[in-house]
């Protein structure tokens, strides 16, 4: 069993800069993938970033490279998403996911536990 609790999001004028943060829960957090997935109004959930277990691979959706990166610290069983050059599109709810695969995924369904999300909203 894995909780996890996001934190770090708030309000932000567009090129501004926010870190999401996920804690985790559970003493197998090392050995979970952790994505990023986010939720705009009336939109479906869209994958955002990944990283596997091990910090040697991660992925990025199209519309976040060279603007997003994630991280983890497996000594902290924390996630990180930092994300830079913030643009109003960017407005949406962000949730962390684990996934127990030995890669990445840009799949939800691949992710067994999710956070509560937390919301970025970004002006023009």
């Amino acid at each position: 069993q894995v909780q996890l609790v996001e934190s770090g999001g708030g309000s932000v004028q567009a090129g501004g800069s926010l870190r999401l943060s996920c804690a985790a829960s559970g003493r197998t957090f090392s050995s979970y993938a952790m994505g990023w997935f986010r939720q705009a109004p009336g939109k479906e959930r869209e994958f955002v970033a990944a990283i596997s277990w091990n910090n040697v691979n991660t992925k990025y959706a199209d519309s976040v490279k060279g603007r997003f990166t994630i991280s983890r610290d497996n000594a902290k069983n924390t996630v990180y998403l930092q994300m830079n050059s913030l643009e109003p599109d960017d407005t949406a709810v962000y949730y962390c996911a684990a996934a127990y695969i030995t890669s990445t995924s840009p799949r939800p369904n691949d992710y067994r536990y999710w956070g509560q999300g937390t919301q970025v909203t970004v002006s023009s």
